[in-house]
């Protein structure tokens, strides 16, 4: 029997200023020389903003909505992450050596640390945003599960370090902004968690004009239903359960947790709140961007 690599939380690493998984912040050198291929699209976010829930949208669309094609692999397989590596566990490149173009990529890193080919070349892009409240919520209940992170701590200790942007990816208020900025240079889908929440089957009609892969109302239905919530949290082919227990720990807290707008609700003080907003009003200010943090 091959013994458990140990993850062994270990501390963050800063690369340009911004923390990073170490593991992950050792494949940022093989990402510099990255090729990018005629077809490619790919979906960034910050950390706990509905990622795999756009890589499961987009797969069926890819996929004109075959539910046993999109049963083929685990949903890190078949939208490889670019910057992924953990011990025991092939990488996000090396996975991406066995896929056929047009490829679905994703990433969580900020522009700075984004391989320079995307941009250059115009990749097309589609970029989910979350509340700050919500994704703070969902990413503390990650790092308690997902062992790569360093211990998150208590609560209250994990909310400061978000908001001095110390977690890891760095700061959620530059990297909703930065990727909101460049729609002005470059082809990018700037999506918010909240309106695919709401409304799903009118979020799903932009992002396939988007990706130009139009389908019937009767597959757009299919796609629709089968990437719920409920039904991905139920699906071993989208909610990680693949992944050995010593990277993602389901019995600490499962990966699909909630999936709602306003959880933050059940998890902040009242003074909490109050600090939380002064912060966000100063950090946002001039900002085009507004957030609903319920719905």
């Amino acid at each position: 029997m091959e013994p458990i690599p140990d993850t062994s939380r270990p501390p963050q690493v800063v690369v340009n200023g911004i923390p990073l998984i170490k593991y992950f912040s050792e494949a940022l050198g093989e990402l510099e020389g990255f090729r990018v291929q005629p077809g490619d699209l790919l979906i960034s976010t910050y950390p706990k903003s509905g990622t795999t829930w756009l890589c499961e949208i987009l797969d069926m669309i890819y996929q004109s909505g075959d539910l046993e094609k999109c049963q083929r692999a685990p949903v890190y397989t078949r939208v490889p992450f670019l910057e992924f590596r953990a011990p025991g566990v092939p990488s996000g490149l090396e996975t991406l050596k066995d896929t056929p173009s047009p490829r679905l990529l994703k990433t969580h890193l900020p522009l700075a640390l984004l391989p320079k080919a995307f941009l250059d070349q115009k990749v097309k892009v589609i970029y989910v945003a979350r509340n700050a409240k919500d994704v703070v919520v969902s990413y503390y209940h990650f790092y308690q599960m997902a062992k790569v992170h360093p211990d998150p701590g208590t609560w209250e200790t994990f909310l400061e370090t978000f908001k001095a942007g110390q977690v890891c990816y760095g700061s959620w208020y530059r990297h909703v902004q930065e990727w909101w900025e460049l729609r002005k240079q470059q082809p990018v889908l700037y999506l918010f968690y909240e309106d695919l929440k709401e409304d799903p089957k009118r979020e799903i009609r932009k992002i396939m004009e988007f990706v130009e892969r139009p389908l019937s109302e009767e597959i757009l239905d299919r796609i629709v239903r089968e990437t719920s919530f409920k039904n991905m949290k139920e699906n071993p082919m989208a909610n990680f359960s693949s992944l050995p227990s010593y990277i993602m720990d389901h019995e600490v807290s499962p990966f699909m947790r909630k999936g709602i707008a306003g959880d933050w609700k059940n998890h902040f003080t009242v003074a909490q709140n109050e600090l939380f907003d002064a912060d966000y009003a100063e950090k946002m200010a001039g900002s085009e961007l507004h957030f609903r943090t319920e719905l």
